[in-house]
């Protein structure tokens, strides 16, 4: 055989293990629960009955770099909740990122009487809510104990979490408000109050764990 042919038939497995290796195919799910807290490290956890925790960024805690976006964290979140409603998505900047709108509501607004008063929806990535006739709570209640929260998942295993997620349960979601960059200029920063309503005033969380209660 000449060193010409062994040269092609090198070029071609080198080729073929390219077409089949992680980098055709997507990232590699992380191999070890060491490993998974690396990727997406948990943050302090809010206790349960409470209203969202939002905590400081740890200084070692370096941006979040994924194909779509770079993710800067810009506060740790915990939020204990309702399902009020989801929707999930499939075009769109921010759906290569976040497939997954989720509704949540806390404190009276996981009470049956309360959501049932409400017709909830939601679309564009925005999150709506009505009363036929007196609102069950004060508008600044329901507004600020419940949001839109776009979801991006850190890894496999918190994305089919989260696939399960149906509207009505209980859950608890922890991990990071984010700021996504991407390289052309695009950018999507998340809302860091819970008071604030209208335009920007959605949650972009990086979901480092999801706990269905």
């Amino acid at each position: 055989m000449s060193l010409r042919t062994l040269l092609v038939i090198g070029i071609l497995v080198c080729m073929a293990g390219w077409w089949f290796s992680d980098k055709r195919h997507g990232p590699k799910a992380p191999a070890s629960a060491g490993d998974l807290t690396l990727a997406c490290p948990l943050p302090p956890r809010v206790a349960s009955g409470e209203p969202p925790l939002q905590t400081d960024v740890p200084g070692s805690l370096a941006p979040f770099a994924l194909d779509a976006a770079t993710l800067t964290p810009l506060a740790g979140f915990s939020v204990e909740a309702r399902v009020l409603s989801r929707e999930d998505y499939g075009s769109g900047r921010e759906s290569d990122l976040s497939p997954t709108d989720l509704a949540l509501g806390w404190a009276r607004m996981t009470e049956d009487a309360v959501i049932d008063a409400l017709d909830i929806s939601q679309s564009s990535r925005w999150y709506r809510y009505r009363w036929s006739d007196q609102p069950p709570l004060p508008p600044n209640e329901i507004a600020s104990s419940s949001a839109n929260m776009h979801m991006i998942p850190g890894n496999d295993s918190v994305a089919q979490a989260l696939a399960g997620v149906r509207k009505g349960e209980r859950v608890r979601i922890d991990g990071w408000l984010v700021e996504a960059n991407a390289r052309d200029g695009w950018r999507w920063r998340s809302s860091t109050s819970r008071t604030d309503t209208g335009g920007g005033a959605c949650e972009v969380v990086y979901v480092c764990g999801v706990t269905r209660l």
